[in-house]
């Protein structure tokens, strides 16, 4: 955390689920951070994150109102700013299908946004947040952030001479987010009934906490261009029923339009650009600044073998049921009704 000390950072979407988690990590390990800006457009989800950071005792945290599809509101939040985290997105997928048009506008023009923002400032180090879904996408978000994703890593061609880095991090379902599958379970487990989209199906997981730590592993060591992926475990969605309402009924119901049986971070595809840099994996841009070789010998890093795929579903680390009630435990709150 040393790295952030007397550093102005940004982060985009800052009152969602991952931006609080975020927050809280920095004040409480950066405590000479300099300024702390929240940007994102609900202003009862601002107010309600100053009550838990109260200017105070927070008084490096600031507040904007504004939309990532509003570019010129973006420059003047970056004003002075160092470090910028792009986690602000639209992400519910039957929304995205629906709203197609409203999903292409935030999390493919907003994102445009962010880079135009950044590379019009003072801007030297962006990470922007990616998903599973942006690996051989079947539904419109999943695809968005593949657009996302191509256009932060190409922003690093047309940085000229200034100190600026683009980086991704591209990671699974976060345990107990908001709209996700275990808050969800835990509401309906009143009923009795857990709707199972499909018994094969498996996800990725990852904790907030996690996910802040390899957001700021991204900062200290991205030389720019990667997509980092980190090494996690899955899960099967019945053995989450299980772990949540071991005596309800798991009734299957058929998966949603846009949901895959098994999501993907790094397909056989991306194998032939994929290096091992022990406590992450990292896509490199194809025609970039450097070859993967000089990644390598500049990194210490490894290739990955050829064809090699990255699948919750072949994932050789898979939680128990047990072990998911523990982290539902810690991270999720699990009631004792």
């Amino acid at each position: 955390m040393d790295q952030l000390n007397d550093k102005h950072i940004l982060i985009t979407g800052g009152t969602g689920s991952f931006g609080q988690a975020f927050v809280k990590a920095v004040v409480d390990r950066a405590p000479r951070i300099g300024r702390l800006a929240i940007f994102s457009r609900d202003e009862l989800k601002q107010y309600e994150m100053a009550k838990k950071f109260p200017p105070e005792t927070y008084p490096g945290i600031r507040y904007f109102i504004g939309d990532v599809r509003d570019g010129e509101r973006l420059r003047r939040a970056m004003e002075g700013i160092d470090v910028v985290i792009h986690a602000a997105a639209l992400k519910q997928i039957p929304t995205a299908e629906y709203n197609p048009f409203e999903c292409i506008k935030t999390n493919v023009l907003g994102a445009q946004n962010v880079i135009e923002a950044a590379l019009e400032s003072s801007v030297k180090r962006v990470v922007a947040l990616s998903t599973d879904k942006a690996a051989a996408p079947i539904n419109l978000y999943g695809a968005t952030k593949l657009c996302s994703d191509k256009l932060f890593v190409s922003a690093n061609n047309i940085r000229g001479r200034r100190d600026l880095r683009f980086s991704v991090v591209r990671y699974g379902n976060v345990m107990g987010s908001r709209g996700s599958v275990i808050p969800f379970f835990l509401d309906r487990r009143k009923t009795g009934v857990l709707p199972i989209t499909d018994p094969e199906m498996t996800r990725f997981n990852i904790s907030l906490d996690e996910g802040v730590r390899m957001v700021l592993w991204a900062l200290r060591n991205a030389k720019g261009g990667e997509i980092f992926v980190p090494k996690i475990p899955s899960y099967r969605i019945i053995d989450v029923a299980s772990a949540v309402g071991p005596e309800c009924e798991q009734r299957v119901v058929g998966i949603r339009p846009g949901e895959k049986i098994h999501e993907e971070m790094i397909t056989k595809s991306d194998s032939y650009n994929t290096v091992d840099r022990e406590q992450y994996l990292a896509i490199l841009p194809q025609g970039g600044n450097y070859t993967v070789d000089e990644y390598c010998s500049e990194f210490g890093a490894t290739r990955v073998r050829p064809g090699y795929a990255y699948n919750s579903g072949t994932n050789p680390k898979f939680l128990s049921v047990e072990q998911l009630r523990r982290l539902i435990s810690q991270h999720v709150s699990l009631p004792t009704d």
